[in-house]
């Protein structure tokens, strides 16, 4: 059983055929961040919206941490659940430390817990204390999108639901919050469905991704398997599952095994959790020969070169590495 199990689930809307959400099953693994893409009309956010009851489902049930949302009372199951979208929705007269603070005050958190909390999100989502007090006019709208992270970590939730909040952002506001919420990810273990038409921003925040088509989901799996092993032609295309670099970018250097040891320290470092598409990236931006494999922990572990990368490709190993 997942954090989220969506059992036989549809959702039709009145003079709307065909339904928004047809049988629709799927569970979500606790810590894990699932990813619902597919294209427009696809049931991606009504599906989301089941899951906090902005909708109701018509048939099936969904299970909340092992309880059927259904026999929890509403506002109670939306305070347990943070939320953030793409509108940001933050209160226009409200500060930033009042937003943030809006579900632990409804929690009835003590005044020195509910600050101390204000300023442990300001400083993980990577904006200064002193932004406290101001409005969010005053921020940019990458600024907001943070805000609007923060104050959906606020009560600490287990589950998270995330409808493309990155996707009225600029190109390069976006990348940088990606890398910066999948950092954040990383440290706090949250489980987390997510909604989004990008591929690649899919690509690169997903453990697992759920692709849907005509309010069902059609294949669920990790995002290389998928990328590698399409269900379908539909999911071949929306994924351009023949192209090599994409599934570079799935791959992480210390998958290639037999990588010779002997580090240069002269050569560009890449470390091991990088992805192969980054490796290439560096080495015909430095047009060295090879490049030198460090740890997490800054130590030389080995050397990777094209050959190695070019080898891994042609014996089947980027496939086997999921």
């Amino acid at each position: 059983m997942g954090a989220i199990d969506i059992e036989h689930v549809y959702k039709r809307f009145p003079d709307i055929t065909p339904d928004a959400v047809e049988d629709c099953s799927l569970s979500v693994e606790s810590g894990e961040l699932t990813v619902l893409l597919g294209p427009s009309g696809s049931g991606k956010t009504t599906l989301l919206k089941l899951v906090n009851r902005l909708h109701e489902p018509d048939a099936g049930r969904i299970l909340v941490e092992g309880v059927d949302a259904q026999t929890i009372d509403a506002p109670l199951l939306r305070r347990r659940i943070g939320y953030v979208i793409q509108q940001v929705g933050l209160f226009p007269h409200l500060r930033l430390e009042q937003n943030i603070a809006t579900v632990p005050e409804l929690l009835d958190w003590p005044r020195p817990r509910i600050e101390t909390r204000i300023d442990e999100l300001l400083d993980l989502v990577g904006l200064p204390r002193s932004y406290r007090r101001r409005y969010p006019r005053q921020l940019s709208g990458g600024e907001q999108q943070r805000v609007g992270l923060a104050r959906a970590l606020a009560a600490d939730p287990h589950i998270m639901l995330m409808d493309e909040p990155f996707g009225a952002l600029d190109a390069i506001t976006r990348a940088r919050l990606q890398d910066e919420f999948r950092t954040i990810q990383q440290k706090l273990h949250k489980t987390i469905l997510f909604v989004t038409h990008d591929v690649d921003e899919a690509l690169r925040l997903a453990d697992r991704m759920a692709i849907m088509r005509g309010g069902r989901v059609v294949q669920h799996d990790r995002p290389l398997a998928i990328i590698t092993h399409p269900h379908d032609d539909f999911v071949r295309q929306l994924l351009t599952s023949d192209d090599v670099l994409r599934q570079l970018s799935l791959v992480p250097v210390d998958a290639v095994a037999g990588a010779p040891a002997g580090a240069s320290t002269d050569a560009p470092t890449v470390r091991t959790s990088d992805s192969l598409r980054t490796a290439i990236s560096l080495l015909l931006q430095s047009d060295a020969p090879a490049l030198t494999v460090i740890s997490t922990d800054g130590n030389a572990v080995g050397r990777l070169t094209f050959d190695d990368i070019r080898g891994a490709v042609i014996a089947g190993r980027i496939a086997a590495a999921r």
